[in-house]
């Protein structure tokens, strides 16, 4: 069934033309965007068309239904999250103080939220819809996985499963303040910025060894 689902949020057609490739990430832009300005549940196929000047036909060429653009939005987004998980690698974590690698996770990852458009709706929908739930799944598992080789750098020495668990924990606590953080400004969102390294911190002394 989950294949099935899967199979009907694909592309009509993976485009291989320079002018294809450009027209399928120009619907996916103009999705995003439209997104950030209504939400998930009020996007429409009409609405996309309409801010791109084309026809409903000629979207469905690309996407069959807006599910199949959030899809792909979904998956850029993991591939961004990719980008940003090989960087974190490259930090030298075992000569970092614990505070100041903490802070400076936070950055990398609120830049990253800040960058993917309509990224609040996205994330809602990702948990919302079944057939993206499996996007969102692999997400908490390779974040999870890849920070769990940055904690055992930064000296955890429980089993391997135990400090994956604590990943998981602080990825939960990550990705739910800044989901809030991202609708609050000035001074209550870098209260909050604070609350959220703050929190972390204790989390990981805890376990630290």
């Amino acid at each position: 069934m989950i294949q099935k689902d899967e199979e009907r949020l694909k592309p009509r057609r993976k485009p291989i033309q320079e002018r294809s490739i450009k027209r399928a990430q120009e619907i996916m832009d103009v999705t995003a965007k439209i997104l950030d300005r209504v939400g998930f549940d009020d996007l429409t196929t009409i609405l996309i068309t309409k801010e791109l000047g084309i026809s409903v036909g000629s979207l469905y060429h690309y996407f069959p239904n807006k599910h199949a653009i959030l899809r792909s939005l979904a998956e850029s987004w993991l591939k961004d999250w990719d980008i940003v998980l090989d960087e974190i690698s490259l930090f030298n974590v075992e000569e970092i103080p614990l505070e100041d690698l903490v802070s400076k996770l936070t950055n990398r990852f609120k830049a990253l939220y800040l960058q993917q458009k309509g990224i609040l709706p996205l994330v809602h929908a990702m948990y919302a819809v079944p057939e993206l739930r499996d996007l969102d799944a692999e997400h908490d598992r390779i974040v999870a996985k890849r920070m769990t080789e940055v904690f055992i750098r930064c000296g955890f020495k429980q089993p391997k499963t135990e400090i994956n668990r604590i990943a998981s924990i602080y990825l939960d606590i990550t990705h739910s303040m800044l989901v809030k953080i991202l609708q609050q400004r000035g001074i209550k969102a870098q209260r909050s910025l604070e609350d959220l390294n703050a929190i972390c911190i204790a989390l990981l002394k805890r376990h630290i060894q």
